[in-house]
């Protein structure tokens, strides 16, 4: 049993012998989202025949009637376990009423967040930055082994599962680190490949006009073969990368690689055989680097971890090798939670605990949102995934102008701001990212939207990247689409609602590739119809001229008419015969 004490319990009186429970204290709903919630579940119990606590707390043996008060009194939200308990004691339905316990708490962290003058210590799903690096923790010893990797090879690589930390371990840890080293540093440049590799960063390739030797991290360096369908490209940007290994390139290269693209990278003979010598796995962190990753940034903004929430944290999240993310979306939650300058572990589980904070947080932001918007954000979620294909899932970067292309601007501006207050994506610039792989497979609904589109997806996905390259050599517009394409096409966007989830680009395409088809088949139709015509006229003439040859065999025309008289007209002479001329 979680909680017994029977302190605050309301006292029962006894009216004609029957137990009544004492009148409870009346409730503002103007005071807050706690106080509203409060309301609504002194309504679910007043709709099950008004039960006391007491009743209630004998029906769940798990808490007492004093927490069943104290969760109807309006002063804070009950935690998730106590509501379901609530929930089942009065004979409600548990998936509504988390949803409506998620909205409230949600409601409650954004008020308290924006009233807050300190900055959030934690960067939930977003990786750390060069700029967030007084608040990385716990990665000192990677970092110093990463560095050592870098003086002894000139290409290095990093591999680690999706959630591992490479690519906050690249950025917060090692950039700061060779921006200050005593060694000159002619430049560090960070990217991420993207669908043209090579067109996009040929000149970053290229070392610095300045003393020292040019950085190039990589991030992300699996979207070379997510992202780039160009085996040309990739191959000339892979060799791009392993110029860095001459001694007199003035290049270093460090690359974040997923683990499980590590069969695409050894697939490349030399590339293989060079991050064979120089590579550095990321793996999960201890449990004395947990604490630093838990406690540090809270000290770093003067705040306070309690220690059962911290011991509770280490436990859920040590040796999991993917637990990152969930680690610090959950500070971040239970910061928005927390009592004054301390994070406790009420306040944790009031955002959902590890399991469910994330899923959680976005739906408490889905929920806010109408009919409209709620399409709207599927439809942006959707064009953030790249559907694997005997590969997990992965993310897609893509441009703003792109994701506006595809619907209301207006309404998508709206959506991609809520999107991004929530911290579920990020926006970078023109870039469009999701916050995290981790989303893919945390946020029950968008797992379930990516699985019941996942055909649709994979077709779509090829249509942007087809649709991109035709506008690359100046929209031909003979462009040709295969007809088992175009079919697919027909199938998967017929309707007026699929057909607005395509880009201007793309619907350009298609029409383009259609009316190629459309020529063609004119084209073949045609010769189909011509050239038996052609056959038939032929056969006619030839019968016509075989008709002519024979008339003229069975009537043969008449000599032509002569002015000169038959006596005056004298035959050829006769030539002599031999004999004659013997003799």
């Amino acid at each position: 049993m979680h909680d017994r004490q029977e302190t605050g319990r309301p006292a029962p009186s006894r009216k004609g012998g029957t137990i009544v429970g004492r009148q409870e204290k009346p409730v503002d709903p103007a005071a807050g989202p706690a106080a509203e919630f409060a309301l609504a579940l002194r309504q679910l119990r007043k709709e099950a025949g008004s039960p006391t606590y007491g009743t209630m707390a004998r029906h769940t043996t798990a808490y007492s009637a004093a927490t069943f008060s104290r969760a109807a009194a309006g002063e804070q939200l009950p935690t998730l376990p106590v509501l379901r308990a609530y929930v089942a004691a009065c004979g409600g339905d548990p998936e509504e009423w988390e949803h409506r316990w998620a909205r409230a708490s949600d409601d409650l962290a954004s008020r308290a967040a924006e009233s807050s003058d300190t900055p959030a210590p934690y960067l939930g799903l977003a990786r750390f930055e060069p700029g967030d690096s007084d608040l990385y923790f716990g990665r000192d010893r990677l970092v110093h082994d990463l560095l050592a990797l870098t003086d002894r090879h000139r290409v290095v690589a990093i591999f680690g599962s999706s959630g591992s930390g490479k690519s906050s371990l690249l950025r917060a840890g090692l950039v700061p680190r060779l921006r200050d080293r005593a060694v000159p540093t002619a430049a560090v440049r960070l990217l991420t490949p993207g669908a043209r590799p090579l067109s996009r960063h040929r000149e970053a390739l290229r070392p610095a006009d300045a003393p020292g030797d040019t950085w190039l991290i990589v991030d992300q360096f699996e979207e070379l073969f997510t992202l780039c369908h160009d085996p040309e490209e990739r191959d000339s940007f892979l060799a791009g990368l392993l110029a860095a290994r001459e001694p007199d390139s003035r290049l270093h290269v460090v690359l974040g690689i997923r683990a499980d693209f590590s069969p695409h990278c050894l697939a490349h003979t030399e590339f293989a055989r060079t991050i064979r010598r120089a590579s550095l796995p990321v793996g999960p962190l201890t449990r004395d680097e947990l604490r630093k990753a838990i406690i540090g940034p809270a000290t770093a903004r003067s705040l306070v971890v309690e220690r059962a929430l911290t011991a509770t944290l280490i436990d859920e999240v040590h040796g999991r090798s993917a637990g990152l993310p969930f680690l610090s979306h959950a500070l971040l939650e239970t910061w928005r939670r927390r009592r004054g300058r301390t994070l406790t572990l009420e306040g944790y589980q009031r955002a959902g605990a590890m399991r469910g904070v994330i899923a959680q947080s976005a739906e408490a932001a889905y929920a806010r949102m109408d009919p409209a918007q709620a399409e709207t954000t599927r439809q942006v979620m959707l064009r953030l995934i790249t559907p694997g294909v005997e590969v997990p899932d992965t993310r897609r970067p893509t441009s703003r102008r792109e994701i506006e292309s595809a619907g209301d601007v207006r309404e998508t501006t709206t959506v991609l701001d809520i999107l991004a207050r929530a911290r579920l994506i990020t926006l970078d610039g023109d870039t469009v990212d999701l916050a995290h792989e981790a989303l893919i497979t945390a946020w029950p609904r968008l797992h379930a939207w990516i699985e019941e589109d996942r055909e649709k997806l994979r077709l779509h996905r090829w249509l942007t990247d087809a649709a991109e390259a035709w506008e690359s050599v100046g929209r031909d517009p003979g462009v040709r689409i295969s007809p088992v394409r175009l079919t697919q096409l027909d199938v998967h966007f017929t309707t007026p609602a699929d057909r607005r989830r395509l880009t201007t680009l793309e619907a350009d395409f298609i029409a383009a590739g259609r009316a190629t088809h459309r020529r063609g088949n004119r084209v073949r139709w045609t010769a189909r119809a011509v050239v038996p015509l052609l056959a038939m006229m032929t056969g006619i003439a030839a019968r016509l001229a075989w008709g002519q040859i024979l008339a003229t065999r069975q009537h043969p025309p008449a000599p032509p008419p002569s002015n000169t008289p038959a006596a005056a007209v004298s035959p050829p002479p006769t030539p002599p015969s031999p004999r004659t001329r013997s003799s």
